[in-house]
């Protein structure tokens, strides 16, 4: 079957649901620690919360690959997931916020306030429906678009899903700014970080619902002929598990793999101590109670929607390369530069230069790991269970860095600032490993 290509808003509709689906994750990634550290967790503390997202991704998105790879319906084969993990995150998203306002003060297990727990299991049901909903994104294209355009067609998700992070990192400073309460009394969450999140899920789920509502996807024999495989063998032949598909599976899978550990434990080191770093580096105080600290947490969306805009900008050129190796590199290594000049700035808009540049580290690995691997992929009947695993790449990084960042921090004296130099050199890590990628050449099409 000859690969057609698809037209400019044929890809957009694909990916517009990401939009809002990142503006929920840009909320959770830039008001998490903020967060936890106002319901009373110490800064040695934080990255073990952090433990939790990436976890819940590792064991769903295999899984919601495994099981969409299977699922053939009226309403189509990945979307019933992405309205399903969509409803539940905006569920959540109203109750997440208000965990300090339930006067759970007395400390229970580990040492850890009821608040905390409510949080930590609003946190565990918000990331596994966000990766729910975010995962059939990601497929649809490997299913829908050809070798020729997929860099195009994830570029332009790359895109949006930057449009969606910009928009949730300025929601607390944007409801400040028409006078919504920034501060609140010690252990609750201001109303500025909780009507945020109230409006992320109305966006999420009507975003969402458009690309549900747009796109149609193929029918079982359709995709087949695309993807050049016999679909009564596939259905006849005997059923893979997770293990015989990681023998299988191509070296692009493990060398993109390596990529992804260095880039997403340095991003995972962002979120967690940008807002500790940035509050004593530039408004002096430790002190999560204080209006400097909560100043800062404002801060914090600014400077990652900076990130987004820098990240938006850099996803325009990244197609314009010629090869993905060479985009790769150049954007990771100057993502390392941007987190490592942190270090050395103490002036709130200069840091606008250094979170501008991280951005295009961010566009970079949004885009070109998926188009690498969908295309090393080329004549698989398992597309959705090999990204389900690859989203293991992502997660498992991020794990070990949250299990070893309160040990690091303790070994550079507490410098939360220090950790995102650290961030900076595992990016520069990242761009060496680029060169063990030898990429498949996409096939003209027609």
């Amino acid at each position: 079957m000859k690969q057609k290509n698809l037209s400019f808003w044929q890809m957009f509709n694909l990916s517009f649901g990401f939009f809002g689906v990142q503006i929920a994750y840009a909320l959770q990634s830039a008001n998490i620690s903020r967060i936890f550290a106002t319901l009373g967790a110490d800064p040695h503390q934080l990255s073990f919360f952090w433990i939790l997202p990436p976890l819940m991704g590792m064991l769903v998105q295999p899984l919601i690959g495994h099981w969409s790879d299977r699922t053939w319906c009226r309403m189509g084969r990945r979307k019933p997931y992405l309205l399903v993990g969509a409803l539940v995150a905006v569920l959540v998203m109203v109750f997440l916020p208000n965990a300090g306002s339930l006067n759970f003060s007395q400390r229970l297990f580990l040492g850890l306030n009821g608040a905390m727990w409510f949080g930590l299991f609003s946190l565990i049901f918000l990331d596994t429906s966000i990766n729910v909903a975010m995962q059939p994104f990601k497929m649809m294209v490997g299913d829908m678009v050809n070798e020729e355009q997929k860099t195009q067609a994830y570029s332009i998700q790359s895109f949006l899903c930057n449009a969606g992070s910009l928009v949730g990192y300025l929601f607390p400073i944007f409801f400040t700014w028409i006078g919504i309460a920034n501060t609140a009394p010690k252990g609750v969450i201001p109303d500025s970080v909780i009507w945020s999140f109230y409006c992320g899920a109305a966006i999420l789920i009507l975003c969402v619902l458009y690309t549900f509502m747009k796109v149609k996807e193929m029918p079982p024999k359709e995709y087949a002929d695309f993807h050049g495989f016999d679909l009564q063998k596939q259905q006849e032949g005997k059923k893979e598990g997770f293990i015989k598909l990681l023998a299988d599976a191509p070296k692009a899978f493990w060398t993109v793999g390596l990529v992804q550990f260095f880039c997403w434990a340095a991003f995972l080191f962002m979120w967690t101590y940008t807002n500790g770093a940035i509050a004593k580096s530039v408004w002096g105080t430790t002190d999560v109670a204080s209006e400097g600290y909560q100043t800062a947490g404002n801060w914090v969306g600014v400077l990652f929607a900076i990130q987004a805009v820098g990240s938006l900008c850099w996803a325009l050129f990244i197609p314009k390369f010629k090869s993905n190796r060479a985009a790769y590199i150049t954007s990771l290594v100057i993502g390392a530069i941007g987190f490592i000049s942190i270090f050395f700035i103490h002036d709130k808009y200069l840091l606008f230069v250094s979170y501008f540049l991280i951005g295009f580290a961010w566009a970079a690995m949004l885009a070109l790991p998926f188009s690498i691997l969908t295309n090393a992929l080329k004549g698989s009947s398992h597309m959705g269970e090999y990204l389900g695993l690859f989203n293991c790449t992502i997660c498992l990084p991020q794990i070990v860095a949250a299990a070893l960042g309160g040990l690091v921090l303790k070994g550079i004296g507490g410098s939360q600032a220090g950790m995102l130099v650290i961030a900076g050199v595992l990016l520069l890590c990242g761009a060496v490993s680029v060169l063990a990628i030898k990429e498949a050449r996409p096939q003209a099409s027609k």
